[in-house]
């Protein structure tokens, strides 16, 4: 299903109010901050959530390369009930991009991510009073974020990955989006994916695109990522100007130029499999991006404290926002737990 940009035009400043109104926090301890924080020597800019400073505190990891998910910030309004919820716009991303630039925001590599990461993690601590976080790597932020719970799991109390990249992923992804396309009958899909193949290591920039596009339009099961989830977000979210909207365009256009040779070959083998921290999975039971099989194969092979993967219902690709009522539920019964002692003495 297409999602019309004209109406969305129409009804962004009713939509705005309304979602304005959703966002506002008015409980006695509550912490909501937005601000630039110095990490990798520049400014990258962070926003704090919660209802309540005492509770634990999530960082979210964002895919893309450069999708900051500020814009969805209103669909996991629940989550501050029982979280801080910390969202990040990383180098490269949003309105991180907006204040550095291309020449301010130097050469981007998931090694110089992770690093990010880590000093943002460690101010969190500190600024927060914590003892440690909850990590979510979401899609290609997933890859960011195992790598930094592998070097630094004493900062951690668990990890969660959600539409978890894995060494597999591409493989059945494929075989996924390709049998979909058969039963649906779209052979003019079908005959370009299959012009393009299955090795992902050998697709150029504009059939990594194309077969993205291809994969997320497949599955008609789940909500689309793009046209029921961040694009009526974009349009509607109270935070974001026009021009915002515009710079997110770019980071994501600089971000996938600067990242592309080391996303297609990216070896997560070679990250580790052996964790010193609680480490899950949530994944979109209907996810062809990152199918949720692959994900399972992956985590089979991880050693760690203990492990745990969970299908979330009726979700492709961003599952946290495409259902994220049973997402909560799992981070509260499962996750919340290991982190309850997280307020300093």
């Amino acid at each position: 299903m297409s999602y019309n940009m004209l109406q969305g035009l129409i009804t962004r400043k009713h939509n705005q109010r309304q979602i304005a109104k959703k966002l506002v926090i008015t409980s006695a301890n509550a912490i909501v901050e937005e601000r630039f924080i110095k990490a990798g020597g520049i400014e990258q800019w962070i926003s704090i959530r919660g209802e309540d400073r005492n509770n634990p505190v999530i960082l979210i990891v964002h895919g893309g390369p450069a999708s900051t998910y500020g814009i969805m910030s209103h669909l996991i309004r629940s989550w501050e009930k029982y979280f801080t919820v910390v969202q990040w716009d990383q180098r490269g991303a949003g309105r991180t991009f907006r204040k550095n630039g291309v020449n301010g925001s130097g050469k981007l590599t998931f090694e110089g991510l992770v690093s990010d990461g880590i000093e943002l993690t460690e101010y969190l601590i500190n600024h927060l009073g914590k003892e440690k976080l909850i990590l979510i790597g979401s899609s290609v932020g997933s890859i960011t974020g195992v790598t930094m719970v592998s070097k630094r799991p004493e900062l951690f109390y668990a990890y969660v990955g959600t539409e978890q990249v894995s060494p597999d992923g591409g493989k059945l992804s494929y075989q996924l989006t390709r049998d979909g396309l058969r039963q649906s009958g779209d052979s003019k899909s079908l005959h370009e994916m299959e012009r393009i193949g299955p090795d992902g290591s050998k697709w150029s920039r504009k059939d990594f695109d194309r077969m993205n596009k291809i994969t997320m339009n497949a599955n008609h099961q789940v909500p689309n990522m793009v046209t029921d989830i961040i694009l009526p977000a974009m349009m509607s979210t109270p935070n974001f100007s026009l021009f915002d909207l515009i710079d997110i365009a770019k980071g994501m256009s600089f971000s996938i130029d600067q990242l592309y040779d080391e996303l297609i070959t990216f070896d997560l083998y070679k990250v580790g499999l052996t964790f010193n921290i609680p480490f899950f999975i949530f994944q979109g039971d209907g996810d062809w991006i990152a199918p949720a099989a692959a994900a399972q194969k992956y985590l089979d092979l991880i050693s760690a404290p203990h492990k745990e993967m969970i299908l979330i219902k009726q979700a492709g690709h961003l599952a946290m926002f495409a259902n994220p009522d049973q997402f909560l539920q799992e981070l509260t019964s499962r996750v919340r737990p290991l982190a309850m002692t997280s307020v300093r003495a």
